[in-house]
């Protein structure tokens, strides 16, 4: 029979009331079914028309009510949430009444209100930040810097917002920045400053450090300050200038400059030394500091003319000259200066330079932001193609001052030649 299911699968319903083939059946498919048989049915047996009438359903049982949950007792936890609550409300009143009196400059009263919001309750830190603002304000700042230290540990202990942490260090970092006038010491306000950075980059707080670092560099100048070693040193420096010792020279005079950075004698001698050694951007500075702290003092214009002129900037070093000829007009050493600058303008202009010398003038001149300025300008565009090709019109350029000194400039720069 199960061959014949097999091959004609349409056979099955033949079969169905074997419980044989319906046992195979099941034990292939790993199911329980059951054949036509009432005994294998689901459905129990017709029971006999007079037993269904003679029985009757019995009644079902009515459900017991449940009995009312007991209104479960307070639970003290309850009690203590509430009570805490209740604190934080009037401790936030309590800050608010410190802030109105902080106002009004009632320090006395802020700081009351603010103590009795900390006894109140302990969980907010700004209470204690907000009392240490009061005790800045009044000069007490061994009690400000208490208060922060409170705020910072305690802070920590609740995961408290890192603003409010750095809001602490800062105000700590104040009130010792403020104690650093009288002892002279401003790295613990410096490193207070530092930690509250790590916890919020707050701008007002970078400010305050640089102000710090700043304050701390000016008092250990002022320590430092001392002209008769000073004069010593750029002595030596001298001495070893002669000697042709230009790097220890060079270590002289910034000592010498250190004992007293308002004399420009220091400064000159140093931008000598570095022009001898080649450092042309060190000696300039050096040589604009020397204007900087004494315009008058002939010297800062000579050491900066010789450096744009060795860098063969020589309309600036002209102008360089000039400058300093306002203030000592018969100093030799700037006339001849000037005659130099003019005599390399003029080569320039007329072409007298070697191709070599020519190349390098204009790669030297294209990296000056004034040029490029120049060259990418339309209006000097058009006015160059003018001198090439529209004499007339060049000549009505020349006539506007702004345009004839930047052609002055591309001339001295070798850019333009004059033929």
């Amino acid at each position: 029979m199960m061959q014949d299911i097999q091959k004609n699968p349409e056979h099955l319903n033949m079969y169905l009331k074997d419980q044989r083939v319906m046992q195979a059946l099941g034990v292939l498919l790993n199911i329980k079914l059951r054949s036509g048989g009432p005994e294998d049915m689901d459905v129990q047996p017709e029971e006999p028309k007079e037993e269904r009438e003679t029985k009757k359903p019995e009644p079902k049982p009515e459900p017991k009510p449940e009995p009312e949950p007991e209104p479960e007792p307070m639970v003290e936890e309850d009690e203590e949430v509430r009570e805490k609550k209740e604190k934080k409300e009037l401790a936030q009143k309590e800050k608010e009444a410190g802030n109105a009196a902080y106002k009004k400059k009632e320090f006395e009263n802020a700081i009351e209100h603010y103590s009795k919001a900390v006894e109140l309750y302990d969980e907010d830190i700004s209470f204690l930040t907000n009392r240490a603002a009061v005790y800045l304000e009044m000069g007490k700042y061994d009690e400000c810097i208490k208060d922060c230290d409170k705020a910072v540990e305690r802070g920590r202990e609740l995961r408290s917002d890192y603003k409010m942490v750095a809001r602490a260090l800062t105000r700590k970092g104040t009130a010792l920045a403020k104690m650093a006038k009288t002892s002279k010491d401003y790295e613990p306000a410096i490193e207070a400053f530092h930690k509250a950075l790590t916890e919020h980059r707050n701008p007002d707080t970078l400010k305050k450090l640089n102000d710090a670092e700043k304050a701390k560099k000016d008092l250990e100048q002022q320590e430092y300050f001392d002209p008769k070693i000073a004069d010593e040193e750029r002595e030596k420096g001298n001495e070893y200038f002669k000697e042709q010792k230009f790097p220890d020279a060079v270590k002289h005079y910034a000592e010498a400059i250190r004992r007293n950075p308002k004399d420009p004698r220091g400064y000159s001698n140093r931008a000598a030394c570095y022009i001898k050694l080649g450092a042309m951007p060190e000696a300039l500075k050096d040589a604009e500091k020397c204007i900087e702290l004494d315009p008058s003092f002939v010297k800062g214009y000579t050491r900066k003319g010789a450096v744009q002129f060795f860098m063969k900037e020589h309309d600036k070093a002209l102008a360089t000259y000039q400058e300093g000829l306002k203030h000592d007009p018969n100093n030799q050493e700037l006339l001849d200066g000037v005659r130099r600058c003019v005599d390399q303008i003029n080569k320039a202009s007329r072409g007298d330079l070697t191709p070599d010398e020519l190349k390098e003038r204009q790669a030297k001149a294209m990296q000056d932001p004034e040029i490029q300025n120049i060259l990418t300008d339309p209006v000097m565009r058009q006015v160059l193609v003018d001198f090439q090709e529209n004499p007339k019109a060049a000549q009505e350029h020349m006539k506007n001052p702004g345009v004839m000194n930047k052609v002055q400039k591309l001339v001295s720069a070798g850019i333009v030649q004059v033929k």
